[in-house]
């Protein structure tokens, strides 16, 4: 079993940044990819961005170039770093895990994760 517990949301004015983080409990963290998912009230779950074991990253065309993912094998953590948010990036966020074959069309599809976190509120004012 694995468990994901994200911390650094919060409310910030448009042009601001934050930071998320994602622990994991898991003694394999470094075989998993990790992915950032946000959901807005009335919208599907959507990918934002993701991380393959290997390090090979994945970004939804709307935050590339604004929003960096890493991750720091040695503290089963990963990272999202938002910058100059817009109000539209408002969202829950949530980080998950998934195990096995990690191509473009599993780490970008939210059923392909197995282990998610509770998330975090991201609210950007206008």
């Amino acid at each position: 079993q694995v468990q994901l517990v994200e911390s650094g949301g919060g409310l910030v004015q448009a042009g601001g940044s934050l930071r998320l983080s994602c622990a994991a409990s898991v003694l394999t963290f470094s075989t998993y990819a990790m992915g950032w998912f946000r959901q807005a009230p009335g919208k599907e779950r959507d990918v934002v961005a993701a991380i393959r074991w290997s390090g090979i990253t994945y970004y939804a065309d709307s935050v590339k170039g604004r929003f960096t993912i890493s991750r720091d094998n040695a503290k089963n953590t990963v990272y999202l770093q938002m910058n100059t948010l817009k109000p539209e990036d408002t969202a829950v966020y949530y980080c998950a895990a998934l195990s096995g074959i990690q191509v473009d069309s599993r780490i970008r599809t939210a059923r392909e994760y197995t282990y998610w976190g509770q998330g975090t509120q991201v609210t950007v004012s206008s």
